[in-house]
């Protein structure tokens, strides 16, 4: 079992996350909706833990092929439900950029078993009803 306190830290609706070894994570609304701005909306949370779960993955995979991974970047765009409540992500795009002694044929395949296989916070979201499409670039060099 895992356990977040959360603690109210910045007006109305800003709270920090800490999990049994002391990290933390702030959330808060926009201050348009009444909050701070002080911290990740909850659902822009959701797309961060969604990169975090496949780069876990894909860094694992790519080590056990013995490729030198030397930088990892993720760029994450989401759209959600128009007009609905509670408003869900309906099509998330993940441009993953990858840079060393990587052969870009592994790196797809370390991707594709990502987001198809391994990553859990991925198949929540598409159990949802999410739509998760992805592209790669290799060295500055597109793969996908």
């Amino acid at each position: 079992m895992v356990e977040i306190v959360s603690v109210q830290v910045a007006g109305d609706y800003g709270l920090m996350h800490t999990d049994p070894s002391g990290n933390q994570l702030q959330t808060d609304i926009t201050v348009e909706s009444g909050g701070r701005g002080q911290g990740f909306r909850p659902m822009q949370a959701l797309l961060a833990a969604l990169v975090g779960c496949s780069e876990v993955d894909i860094v694992s995979i790519l080590k056990k092929q013995r490729q030198e991974l030397t930088s990892f970047k993720a760029v994450t765009k989401g759209e959600r439900e128009e007009g609905k409540e509670p408003s869900l992500w309906k099509t998330i795009h993940i441009h993953f950029e990858l840079k060393g002694e990587v052969d870009p044929a592994k790196a797809l395949r370390a991707v594709e078993l990502s987001m198809d296989k391994y990553c859990s916070v991925a198949e929540t979201l598409r159990k949802a009803g999410a739509s998760i499409t992805f592209t790669i670039e290799v060295n500055g060099k597109s793969v996908v």
